[in-house]
């Protein structure tokens, strides 16, 4: 066999998903994200490490921005071949890359800006990554795919997309390549989700893979029990009301908003929260939620029911679905506690911004935290109670009260991670822990290395494999 897998992103690190593969003459991407942390998002700038226009085709396991955020960029600089996902991917990485192309020129002349009022520079503020020209350049080379069904990437190379369960049209892509009468199957993990979550079905297991990437940006914790959701927003809703202060929620825009919107609408169904105003302050997330819509097939047997019983999560008393800019503007000025749902998730761009300059400093309030906060981002630092903090051009005291839930995590905790993998009948030839901070997966390798008698690695950025 003749297989050279290469490790682009994602490797000691959270975001920037990107795995390259050449064999016989095929040569293809799996992912193709957005570093997201502050740490190396000057990655993102830096050319390609294989020609874009030599490559055949990328596999796309979700339209998160960490794993399809440089799709236009790779475009930009001549991809032309077929980028492959699921139907739902398809429509969502539609809405959030053209959102992206916007916000890259918006950041980008703010910087500019700003970096012109301080008489500084900073790193690229002269040029945006891409345009929204450039995002739409990419949607006519979406091939969509559904669950289950191989496809043909390239001379003796198929891919095969099995539901993740983590958020929607998220995958597992199982590869397979045939050499000279012999096979090898690469399986790709994406982000897994977790079992027993609402709207989606459970992760995907397999039986057998000779290279299993697994990502581990939860393998060195467990996660509060899913079933002790619905009593912390309880808590934190209800002693934020009795302060008369507003809950924040930084939350992304795809599956965390349609899932914080489903508890919060049990709540309201079961009278354990008082009817508050509830704003879901991203016009991104409003359309992902009708994307949600499109797509009943994918959910799972409970929001079926739900929805059947005209119970839908998206559409509960005092709900408003926020799109325009004078909209949420009005949201601050508002008397009275209210519940207030905006992007992003990271706090690094955004409507959030506005919302966290309005109630950080205030002691009534709550900034609630309900997905992982990548190093370097502003969410971290407010989520690991930093005294004060940079927002907008200026410095804030963080005053509010600080919560976190992480049992709404759409990604596997060590756990579940370790349950997915047991499900193999025999050891593969190789693992590779990927997408996990380095401290993290190297607890994670530990872990899985007390258990097993695996061969596995945590590869370094720009790290090649070659594959027998």
């Amino acid at each position: 066999m003749n297989i050279k897998l290469s490790f682009l992103g994602a490797a000691e690190n959270v975001t920037g998903s990107r795995y390259y593969i050449e064999t016989k003459g095929v040569r293809f991407l799996v992912d193709c994200g957005l570093y997201q942390e502050r740490d190396y998002r000057s990655r993102n700038w830096d050319p390609f490490p294989v020609r874009p226009d030599s490559l055949d085709a990328v596999l796309l396991t979700h339209a998160h921005l960490d794993h399809s955020g440089l799709l236009p960029k790779l475009v930009k600089e001549g991809f032309r071949g077929r980028i492959y996902c699921t139907d739902a991917t398809a429509d969502i990485a539609r809405i959030i890359l053209r959102d992206s192309g916007k916000i890259q020129v918006e950041d980008t002349e703010l910087k500019r800006k700003r970096h012109r009022r301080e008489g500084r520079k900073g790193p690229h503020p002269e040029k945006p990554l891409y345009t929204l020209s450039d995002a739409n350049a990419c949607f006519p080379l979406f091939t969509r795919v559904p669950y289950g069904e191989p496809v043909t990437v390239g001379d003796g190379v198929t891919a095969t997309f099995h539901d993740a369960g983590h958020v929607l049209g998220s995958s597992m892509i199982s590869v397979v390549i045939r050499q000279k009468g012999e096979s090898r199957t690469l399986l790709f993990s994406g982000d897994i989700g977790r079992w027993n979550k609402p709207i989606l079905r459970n992760p995907t297991l397999f039986t057998e893979a000779d290279y299993v990437l697994v990502e581990s940006t939860y393998g060195d914790m467990l996660h509060e029990d899913t079933e002790t959701v619905d009593s912390r927003l309880d808590e934190i809703i209800n002693s934020t009301v009795q302060e008369k202060g507003n809950v924040i929620v930084p939350s992304f825009a795809l599956e965390r908003s349609q899932e914080i919107l489903y508890h919060l609408n049990r709540l309201h169904m079961e009278r354990r929260i008082p009817n508050l105003m509830v704003f879901l302050d991203s016009p991104m997330a409003v359309r992902i939620t009708d994307v949600f819509k499109r797509h009943p097939g994918l959910y799972d047997t409970d929001m079926t029911k739900l929805v059947r019983g005209g119970h839908s999560p998206f559409s509960f008393p005092g709900l408003t679905l926020v799109r325009t800019r004078d909209q949420s503007k009005a949201i601050n000025s508002i008397r009275g506690s209210a519940i207030i749902i905006a992007g992003s998730g990271m706090c690094t761009g955004g409507r959030i911004k506005h919302h966290l300059v309005s109630n950080i400093s205030r002691p009534e309030s709550t900034i609630l935290f309900v997905g992982y906060q990548a190093t370097g981002t502003l969410g971290r630092y407010i989520a690991n109670r930093a005294s004060e903090v940079r927002i907008l051009g200026e410095m804030h005291q963080v005053n509010a009260r600080i919560e976190q839930i992480n049992g709404l995590s759409a990604h596997a905790d060590r756990d579940e991670l370790f349950r997915w993998l047991s499900n193999l009948k025999s050891s593969p030839r190789h693992i590779f822990a990927v997408h996990g901070e380095p401290d993290t997966i190297s607890q994670y390798v530990d872990f899985l290395r007390e258990r097993t008698s695996w061969n596995i690695a945590a590869p370094h950025y720009q790290y090649e494999a070659v594959l027998d």
